[in-house]
């Protein structure tokens, strides 16, 4: 399972690739024709996936990593409260590394300033290293705004698990 945004949804569908199996009811339109937005999506094939490498450092990613965890006060915020930190401040050379940035959020990060977490007195939840996956799920379906639409298709891939 993925999940993938409307625009590679519809191209995916009109190069015949996939099933629509459910719907938005959201319309798009182009110049000549509109599309209701599919929902739910079953490939008509089988797409063996292939290993992409080590994973790109991005401010998203980051938050994947730390699961949208401020890494000193270990509260969780939505992704607009929350900033990258530097563990070694770029000041004092630190690079901007998975093994040198964090996930903080605003409080936190101005409380800490140009300073090492020991020179602060804010010990780190967790060593920063790089991952070796991130999920595929967006912050919001972690807060319980799965489409309904979806939620029988998540349940028959449970059951297989």
């Amino acid at each position: 399972m993925r999940v993938v945004n409307w625009q590679k949804a519809l191209i995916l569908w009109l190069q015949g690739k996939v099933e629509i199996l459910e719907y938005h009811s959201v319309v798009v339109r182009s110049a000549r024709m509109q599309f209701q937005l599919p929902s739910v999506l079953r490939l008509k094939s089988y797409v063996k996936s292939r290993a992409l490498g080590p994973v790109r450092f991005s401010r998203e990613n980051v938050y994947l990593r730390d699961d949208y965890t401020c890494q000193y006060c270990q509260k969780e915020f939505p992704p607009s409260q929350l900033t990258l930190d530097h563990v070694v401040p770029a000041s004092k050379n630190g690079k901007k590394t998975w093994s040198n940035v964090v996930t903080a959020c605003r409080k936190c990060n101005q409380r800490k300033a140009n300073r090492t977490p020991d020179g602060a007195s804010m010990p780190l939840l967790k060593v920063p290293k790089p991952p070796l996956w991130l999920p595929a799920v967006p912050f919001e379906m972690r807060n319980n705004a799965i489409p309904p639409s979806w939620l029988q298709y998540l349940r028959a891939g449970s059951k297989a698990s």
